[in-house]
């Protein structure tokens, strides 16, 4: 079933005229604002472009959550900070878009951790999100973190966490917990967070870019 991804890479690949591929944002229900941080996804996919060698179109799609637009995109973020909701058919939609070679990253952007986790439990009963070790792969993809992802934002201050959901040994999912990476990744004029914070969540975000599409 990771053909229906992989494939999407092979074709991105072979052709000159095939367009660029680009990451994607997942649009949910239940009145969380899945639309924030609008300027994260084009710095990252600029990052990854001078740092990785990745040629990623900056304009980001927007992809509904039960919408099969979903596999065009072997790399979707969500972020929020409130309600998620997911219908029987979206999870199933999710599900399947995972299983077959998709990748998610999820970043709490404050107030979603009581809605990722039992709306995930939809997705996959039978898993459960667990903490991925600093020695993990994602941490060392192309630079190195050896206490998990960045502290961006203070939030609860609690440390960050990294967490995963793991399919058949393959990690389908990633969720940064009070780490807040994507408000790094956005325009520095809309946090003011210093260079040096921005360099840590945008380098943290071109290590689960390289992984998801390597691992």
């Amino acid at each position: 079933m990771r053909i229906l991804i992989a494939s999407i890479l092979i074709l991105a690949s072979s052709f000159n005229t095939a367009p660029k591929l680009q990451l994607a944002l997942l649009q949910y229900s239940g009145g969380g604002d899945w639309y924030a941080n609008p300027t994260a996804l084009k710095n990252l996919a600029n990052f990854c472009n001078e740092t990785l060698g990745t040629d990623f179109d900056p304009k980001y799609e927007t992809v509904e959550v039960g919408s099969i637009e979903i596999f065009n995109h072997p790399f979707l973020h969500m972020t929020g900070h409130g309600n998620v909701v997911f219908s029987d058919a979206e999870a199933e939609n999710l599900r399947t878009y995972l299983i077959s070679g998709g990748f998610l990253h999820i970043d709490d952007n404050y107030g979603m951790d009581p809605f990722v986790r039992p709306s995930f439990k939809k997705v996959f009963p039978e898993l459960e999100f667990v903490e991925l070790p600093f020695d993990h792969g994602i941490y060392n993809s192309k630079f190195t973190f050896t206490n998990g992802p960045p502290k961006i934002h203070k939030h609860d201050d609690k440390a960050a966490q990294g967490f995963g959901l793991i399919w058949e040994g393959r990690l389908v999912c990633y969720y940064t917990y009070e780490s807040d990476i994507g408000d790094g990744w956005e325009d520095q004029s809309v946090h003011k967070d210093s260079e040096e914070k921005r360099l840590k969540a945008l380098r943290m975000g071109a290590n689960i870019i390289q992984y998801s599409f390597t691992q």
